[in-house]
C-alpha cells in the first residue's frame, strides 16, 4: 500500500488526520498531544504519526509546503489511505486590522492566485470551502475553550516573495480576506473532489501590516491553542 512519498501500510493511517506544513510541527504534535505515537512516515524527512487522543485513533502528517506539496500528501491521504477527516493546522501571514499575532483564523474558503485550478476548470473560477462539520465544530470549540478565533476568507498564494505583495494583500483585505498560506486552495479541492470534511486553522505566525513574526522555534511547538481545538473537534 505505500506510494512513493508515504511507507505506511494498511491500517496505520487514522480516519482523522492533522496536516502541519512543517514535519518537526507533525513530530511535536505526536510527542506532546498523542499518546503511543508511532512513526508511520520519514520518506523525504516529512514525518507522519499515529496515535490515540482522549481514546480516539488520530494521525498528524506533514506536508511541506506550497499546493503541489500538498497536491501530492492530502491526495495520497484521501485516495490510498483512507482519510476521512482533513485538518491542516498551519501558520499564515495576517493583513487585515484587528488579527494579531497568534490569533487562530478558522479559513471558511479560500482565494487563490495559483494556477491549478485553472487547469481544472478552465474559465470557471471554481470557489473552494471549508467542511462546514468541521468549520462549526471549531468554532464552537474554540468559544468553549476561550480561544480567539476568527473565521475567514484566506488567501493560498503561489508565492512567498512576490513583488506585488502588498498590492495583493491590500486589495484582499479591503474585501475582508484576514490572512495568506500557501495550501488551503487545494486541500479544500481535492476534500471536495473525493467527497471528505477539511479544514484549515492557521496560528498567524507574521502580521504583515506592522512586521512582527514568529521565530522559527514559535512556529513549531507554541501553536498549542490550535492544536488542541483540532484535536478536540
Amino acid at each position: 500500500m505505500s506510494t512513493p512519498h508515504n511507507n505506511a501500510s494498511a491500517g496505520e493511517i487514522a480516519e482523522k488526520v492533522l496536516l502541519p506544513g512543517d514535519p518537526m510541527r507533525a513530530k511535536f504534535i505526536a510527542e506532546n498531544f498523542l499518546e503511543n505515537a508511532v512513526c508511520y512516515n520519514e520518506v523525504r524527512g516529512m514525518y507522519g504519526f499515529t496515535g490515540i487522543y482522549r481514546g480516539e485513533k488520530v494521525s498528524v502528517q506533514g506536508t511541506g509546503m506550497g499546493m503541489p506539496s500538498m497536491h501530492i500528501y492530502a491526495s495520497e491521504l484521501m485516495q490510498v489511505y483512507g482519510a476521512k477527516k482533513l485538518i491542516r493546522v498551519g501558520t499564515c501571514g495576517s493583513f487585515r486590522e484587528g488579527i494579531n499575532l497568534k490569533d487562530v483564523i478558522i479559513a471558511m474558503a479560500s482565494t487563490t492566485d495559483s494556477g491549478m485550478n485553472k487547469d481544472r476548470f478552465g474559465n470557471i473560477s471554481f470557489a473552494p470551502t471549508a467542511s462546514f462539520r468541521l468549520l462549526k465544530a471549531a468554532y464552537d470549540k474554540a468559544e468553549e475553550l476561550k480561544v480567539k478565533a476568527v473565521v475567514s476568507n484566506i488567501f493560498t498564494s503561489d508565492k512567498f516573495y512576490d513583488d506585488r505583495g502588498k498590492e495583493k494583500n491590500a486589495l484582499l483585505a479591503s474585501y475582508g480576506v484576514a490572512a495568506v498560506d500557501m495550501e488551503t486552495c487545494e486541500l479544500y479541492t481535492l476534500a471536495a473532489k473525493h467527497g471528505v470534511d477539511a479544514l484549515t486553522m492557521l496560528t498567524v505566525s507574521d502580521n504583515l501590516l506592522t512586521g512582527e513574526k514568529c521565530t522559527a522555534e514559535e512556529r513549531q511547538t507554541t501553536f498549542n491553542d490550535m492544536i488542541r481545538v483540532a484535536l478536540e473537534i
